[in-house]
């Protein structure tokens, strides 16, 4: 069953009981929250992607975000993520509830899930090769992102590239895409028929907004990818599309020191790292606009499957 089949009451309705079961990329959840807004970006953004009972189905991670149990719910009123019992942020005013969940769910996986090396970094795919899109804020790597998978690539994570330890290939886990500040209006204008949530103002990140994961990125969020590319985007004011290749060396570095878990791994750690850098190719990529960056990035994978 599919979370657009729940009617909107009875989504709220076991949101705030139980909980509701999620599947998403290769983790289970069980969110549970009394608060509106959750259930309205849930049914908005989380449509297409599988539930269950939430008190019959195993699940990797129990979340809830919740209104916390102090005068602060009358006044000011505040969010609370919690983990497994645990709460390892402090609370939110409550109309950041939504990207508070999206936020705590990344805060999840890249901490818990240490059966995979974990990369900060976006990953998307064509031809059944993927690109690994790394790079600090305000580089225009979420912007890059959801112009890439409106145009036909498939999104595997706007967030958090998981490498199989023993495979090497790539997981996916196709959740919204996280829009900030210009990149929101960009985005509007560069696709009309893209579904974004309303931007919720005010964040640590500015105004924050979410595209909605194409259906048939869902479908295929058990098909692993295999990587093909290491490009660090840069949106740059009046640049000239350029892509240049960049060193292993340097990308290894970047690599290890942007992985979430790359130093409890251990060795396995470096070999996973060292093996995806010599099967890749390494580039660096400067932009401006967001039409010319599609293209190039259409050409590349064009050229590897031709």
């Amino acid at each position: 069953m599919k979370l657009l089949q729940l009617p909107p009451a009875e989504l709220r309705r076991q949101l705030g009981g139980a909980g509701v079961w999620l599947r998403t990329g290769p983790f289970s959840l069980k969110v549970q929250s009394r608060i509106p807004s959750v259930a309205d970006g849930l049914a908005e953004l989380y449509g297409q992607f599988e539930v269950r009972s939430a008190h019959e189905a195993f699940a990797d991670f129990h979340v809830s975000v919740n209104p916390p149990a102090t005068l602060r719910r009358w006044v000011r009123p505040q969010a609370t993520f919690s983990f497994d019992g645990m709460r390892p942020f402090k609370p939110l005013p409550r109309d950041q509830a939504f990207p508070m969940l999206e936020w705590g769910l990344n805060w999840c996986v890249s901490t818990q899930a240490h059966h995979y090396l974990i990369i900060h970094a976006a990953v998307v795919e064509k031809n059944g090769l993927a690109a690994i899109l790394p790079a600090p804020p305000g580089s225009g790597k979420s912007t890059l992102t959801a112009g890439l998978v409106l145009s036909g690539w498939r999104l595997l994570s706007d967030e958090l590239t998981l490498i199989d330890r023993t495979t090497g290939l790539i997981h996916p886990l196709p959740r919204p895409v996280s829009l900030k500040n210009e990149s929101i209006p960009l985005i509007r204008h560069f696709n009309r028929d893209a579904f974004l949530s309303r931007p919720t103002h005010g964040t640590l990140k500015g105004s924050v907004a979410h595209l909605r994961p194409p259906k048939e990125s869902v479908r295929r969020q058990h098909e692993a990818g295999r990587p093909a590319w290491v490009v660090f985007p840069k949106w740059t004011a009046g640049a000239a599309t350029r892509l240049t290749p960049r060193s292993r060396a340097q990308t290894f570095m970047f690599l290890a020191r942007n992985a979430f878990n790359y130093s409890q791994l251990g060795q396995n750690g470096f070999d996973t790292a060292a093996h995806l850098i010599a099967d890749v190719e390494c580039h660096d990529f400067e932009y401006s606009q967001l039409e010319e960056a599609i293209a190039a990035f259409d050409r590349l994978a064009d050229g590897a499957h031709g």
